[in-house]
């Protein structure tokens, strides 16, 4: 049987998404140069060099290569193709940031998220936010705002993007809609993920051999660092993300990797809940909440004494059950223990010491990835806004 021949379309795309790569990596470029840069031949790329001009995706800067021979027009990004936006929601407030192509932060802003986060106030938050970022660069002149990509500490239902508020919540006490928020403030689509999930996909991308002009969440080459591993988060929050096959596990909800009921061992030696061990030791922000101390757990960690040992092997020893359910379940390479208290040495260490004496030990690692929630979105968001280019080129997108 004759295999399929791709599509012409498909073949334009594919040269539009290379030529729009090599000037987002390389800067100006004139056509023989993108030619080299690219491995196409000069006609292909004089092609697609005229389609994204005449889509305004790029222009030609006005100067003339030098040296001997026919001089060259030099090519770049058109001015206000447009950014992305990438948000966090997390305990710690919202941060926005406008994007270029190119990754680099057009504009910053932040908004404090009052405890206990309630829908309303983060909300406003989200708002003011965003609203302060998107008019900074609004004034620099980038062009609209095409999409956003947001992390929220919190589970997210995967057929609405809306924040699910589950029973025993350390952060947000109810359900938020992100893309309706921001529903004004941004021309395109709104993609809303679960915290751990965005940290797992930026510590995934951190591993990875990295190829010029490939997506910036892709990650490429036979020698991949650990495709299937499990992201532990230990913050505030208990969660976990599981990548399987270079990709995040959600669940039919949305709701995998929702660890904080895990059965452990306790501080009294008896079987109980993984969030309840935090209460045991008195580590709970406050009273009949949920959300952990990170603060005081770190400092009765390293504080040592009797108290701080006892804590310290009683958190390795919770810890270390959850890694010994996750390795029974998803049989991972690794287990990546990150956020605020998950990374520290002390934690990593003593976790160590306990997994080696497991029946089914496990390689067990710090996160590598410093904002990792952040960074895994901003990655995406920048992504999609150059997927969104090469479509413009192609005619799918609207200007």
């Amino acid at each position: 049987m004759t295999p399929e021949k791709p599509s012409l379309d498909l073949l334009r795309r594919l040269t539009d998404s290379h030529v729009v790569g090599a000037v987002v990596d390389h800067g100006r470029l004139t056509r023989a140069e993108l030619a080299v840069t690219t491995g196409l031949s000069k006609p292909t790329v004089a092609d697609s060099v005229r389609r994204l001009e005449s889509a305004g995706v790029l222009a030609d800067t006005g100067e003339r290569s030098g040296g001997p021979g026919r001089a060259g027009l030099y090519y770049d990004l058109a001015h206000g193709t447009g950014t992305a936006l990438a948000v966090a929601i997390a305990p710690e407030g919202v941060v926005a940031e406008v994007l270029d192509v190119r990754g680099a932060v057009v504009s910053r802003a932040t908004a404090q998220v009052r405890r206990p986060a309630r829908p309303a106030t983060a909300s406003r938050a989200l708002e003011r936010a965003v609203r302060s970022a998107v008019e900074e660069a609004g004034a620099a002149g980038t062009g609209p705002v095409r999409l956003s990509v947001v992390s929220a500490a919190d589970p997210v239902d995967r057929a609405t993007g809306r924040l699910v508020h589950l029973p025993d919540a350390p952060f947000l006490v109810g359900a938020l809609d992100p893309a309706a928020v921001l529903s004004g403030l941004v021309d395109g689509p709104v993609v809303v993920g679960n915290d751990v999930n965005w940290s797992a996909l930026a510590e995934l991308a951190a591993r990875a051999p990295r190829v010029p002009g490939a997506a910036a969440d892709a990650p490429t080459g036979p020698e991949a660092a650990p495709a299937d591993f499990a992201y532990l988060y230990l913050g505030e929050g208990l969660g976990c993300a599981v990548v399987a096959d270079g990709r995040v596990l959600e669940g039919a909800h949305g709701l995998a990797g929702e660890v904080a009921h895990v059965v452990v061992t306790g501080a009294r030696g008896r079987a109980t809940a993984f969030t309840e061990v935090f209460a045991e030791l008195g580590l709970r922000r406050h009273e009949g909440g949920t959300a952990i101390d990170v603060a005081r757990l770190l400092e009765a960690v390293h504080g040592g004494g009797t108290g701080g040992d006892r804590t310290l092997r009683t958190l390795a020893a919770a810890v270390t059950d959850v890694v010994t359910a996750l390795v029974a379940l998803t049989d991972p390479r690794e287990v990546v223990l990150g956020g605020p208290w998950g990374g520290d040495r002390s934690v990593v260490d003593a976790v160590l010491e306990h997994v080696r004496g497991a029946k089914r030990p496990v390689v067990v690692s710090p996160a590598t990835v410093p904002d990792a929630a952040l960074a895994g979105a901003r990655s995406r968001a920048v992504a999609s806004l150059r997927s969104h280019l090469v479509d413009r080129g192609a005619g799918r997108a609207t200007p």
